[in-house]
């Protein structure tokens, strides 16, 4: 899945100290996934949900592996670093900034060109059980209060209006993180120990964020689609099979009718969807067989993916 980045450089004069991206107690050592699932999609079988979580939690541990462990003890190093000066422990602090520079430049010998140090990666899902008449009401409903002004109460409906696990990376951008430590150190040495706080502080607070939504009913669509090209591929099917994969193309093509509904890709991508949907009906038709035909249908499916990713910002 092609990932499209949201790199949000999180600065401390927009944000309180210790809420940008995520709180570095929770950035430090996070290599974990952590999962919030509020529900579970009923309208899919046990199988297609277990492939899901597994295709999601295989994203995650990709990511995982990426993370470098040199960048986690400078953002250690940092933290301890401004920890001493509060304390007044000014040599303290010198010394965790020499071996947190040194760690970057760790990072930085291997990789010159990096432009981002991962340093902790999260996910969490949400899901949404309704059916899809009902999400379509809400939304009619959450217009209908933006019209009468009603932000907040429209605010606290869309945000129910979710089916989706996002992966959340945060890491050190090295164009400005290594010369902010620097630059601390030199004011050390000057002696403007409240400035060189400040530059820390920054620092601490200035992670980039790189966001990745998988939407769960494509993602689901997905994983039903697979079923049904196995069975596509299938000569001489059974009644029995030639009714599951009728099945399987309608229960794909509701999830992907949900995902429209929730806002996930653009109107194009669902349009070329459901005309190949027709198409692949018509070849699988009285029990005929084939390879190559969800091809087509697969790369719509990508796109509605890449078109539901947020939309990349520069604060």
């Amino acid at each position: 899945m092609k990932i499209l980045k949201r790199q949000n450089l999180c600065n401390s004069n927009k944000l309180k100290t210790g809420i940008c991206a995520l709180a570095l107690a929770a950035v430090i050592g996070s290599t974990t996934i952590s999962t919030q699932s509020y529900a579970s999609n009923q309208k899919v079988d046990d199988k297609v949900k277990v492939q899901v979580e597994q295709d999601s939690q295989k994203q995650a541990a990709k990511k995982r592996e990426q993370i470098a462990s040199e960048a986690l003890s400078a953002l250690q190093e940092t933290s301890n670093a401004l920890k001493a000066l509060d304390e007044g422990k000014t040599k303290d602090a010198l010394a965790s900034l020499e071996k947190a520079t040194g760690k970057l430049e760790i990072i930085l010998a291997r990789d010159p060109q990096l432009a981002f140090a991962p340093v902790s990666v999260t996910s969490r899902s949400q899901d949404i059980i309704t059916s899809t008449e009902r999400a379509k009401q809400m939304v009619k409903e959450a217009r209908k209060l933006l019209d009468d002004g009603k932000v907040q109460d429209a605010r606290a409906l869309l945000s129910t209006l979710a089916s989706e696990t996002v992966i959340t990376v945060s890491s050190l951008p090295m164009a400005t993180y290594p010369d902010a430590l620097k630059e601390a150190a030199a004011l050390i040495d000057e002696g403007k120990i409240e400035k060189a706080k400040t530059v820390l502080q920054v620092a601490l607070n200035t992670l980039a964020i790189d966001v990745t939504i998988i939407p769960i009913p494509v993602a689901n669509a997905k994983a039903i689609l697979a079923q049904a090209e196995t069975l596509a591929e299938k000569p001489e099917r059974t009644e029995d099979e030639d009714k599951r994969l009728s099945n399987l193309l309608n229960a794909a093509e509701e999830e992907i009718k949900f995902a429209q509904v929730l806002g996930y890709g653009e109107k194009k991508d669902f349009d070329n969807f459901y005309e190949e949907i027709k198409v692949i009906r018509e070849k699988t038709s009285d029990g005929k067989s084939g390879a190559g035909f969800f091809r087509k249908i697969s790369g719509y499916i990508a796109s509605i993916t890449k078109n539901s990713q947020p939309e990349p910002r520069n604060n």
